[in-house]
């Protein structure tokens, strides 16, 4: 990757994603867009920063924000790169402060007027600090159902980034989801200690079929190849891996950003403080979330067991738990 000693900076634009400076997207004149950075701690091929990065793409295409980006961007350059974006002006910078939680806060304190609003594992900050959790923890509890009823060796394998709360909840949720149809099944977890590093968690994901597994949820980018080599089955997390691999992903837990994208623009033109929690947003009975599976994998009483609790987190008649702790 590069080495980010100084801000690199892309723009989307209607047409595509082009160099240079900022430009109003055409035909969105009338409503002046907000301008609107993301700076992303990963590559924006990286499945959670995708996420974020196709909404803001979105967005920009039909006119409502102009958006610019930083990818790669390591912990130590992470709050400068926030200060150097609201030296020029952006209105409202998304990104992600889980190694800086202390230090963004500490930026954002003084840039008052710049809008922050981050996927974190603290507490929003101020008026203009908001942040916003991965919840597709709903997803991962419907996949791990079906990871229950189809595991034959009776051991299954989660490979993560780091043990953070959103990581450790999404993971739990999986293991429960298995445990709620299958309670002797065995959960192997291995955390690769970075976001990003594919063949680390292939690596991670080879071990744990060595040791037993025969089904893997894949918290991080990399855990399907492993899945695929050895002819295994597996689950994808954030976005649907279903069409990289065809057969071997069988079930995604999805993750929309969207809907906490718009809230936050909406609050911003609005000239509302945005030091609020926008994480319910991306709740599966907000629509924000949602698992999808190839049908026919998983046995059918399976299948009819886990949409029937789908239907009820829908309607807010269930909650699958919300367990933070470290599962390794």
């Amino acid at each position: 990757m590069k080495n980010y000693n100084k801000i690199s900076r892309r723009t989307v634009l209607a047409s595509g994603l082009a160099l240079g400076a900022s430009t109003i997207v055409p035909g969105a004149r009338a409503a002046t867009p907000l301008k609107v950075a993301g700076i992303h701690g990963s590559p924006v091929e990286n499945a959670w920063n995708s996420v974020l990065h196709k909404a803001l793409q979105d967005a920009a295409s039909e006119g409502k924000i102009e958006y610019v980006f930083s990818e790669g961007v390591s912990g130590t350059d992470y709050p400068r790169a926030m200060s150097e974006y609201a030296e020029q002006g952006m209105q409202l910078i998304i990104g992600e402060t889980f190694p800086v939680e202390k230090q963004a806060r500490a930026v954002a304190a003084d840039y008052p007027d710049t809008a922050f609003v981050m996927g974190s594992s603290g507490k929003e900050s101020g008026d203009n600090f908001g942040v916003f959790g991965t919840w597709n923890f709903d997803g991962a509890y419907l996949a791990g159902m079906l990871a229950g009823e189809m595991t034959e060796s009776n051991v299954v394998g989660s490979v993560g980034a780091i043990p953070i709360p959103e990581v450790n909840m999404l993971i739990n949720a999986f293991a429960a989801g298995v445990k709620a149809v299958n309670p002797e099944a065995k959960h192997l977890v291995t955390f690769i200690g970075t976001f990003f590093d594919p063949p680390k968690a292939r690596e991670a994901g080879l071990a744990q079929i060595d040791a037993g597994a025969d089904i893997l949820f894949g918290e991080r980018i990399g855990t399907a190849d492993a899945a695929k080599e050895r002819g295994i089955k597996s689950v994808g997390s954030l976005i649907d891996y279903t069409p990289r691999y065809p057969d071997t992903v069988f079930a995604n837990a999805l993750w929309n950003f969207r809907p906490i994208l718009d809230a936050a623009i909406a609050d911003v033109a609005a000239g509302n403080p945005v030091g609020k929690d926008y994480t319910a947003f991306g709740l599966m009975k907000e629509g924000g979330s949602d698992i999808v599976y190839v049908e026919g994998v998983a046995p059918a009483e399976a299948e009819k067991a886990m949409e029937a609790v789908r239907a009820d987190i829908k309607s807010g008649k269930f909650e699958v738990p919300r367990d933070m702790e470290d599962p390794s």
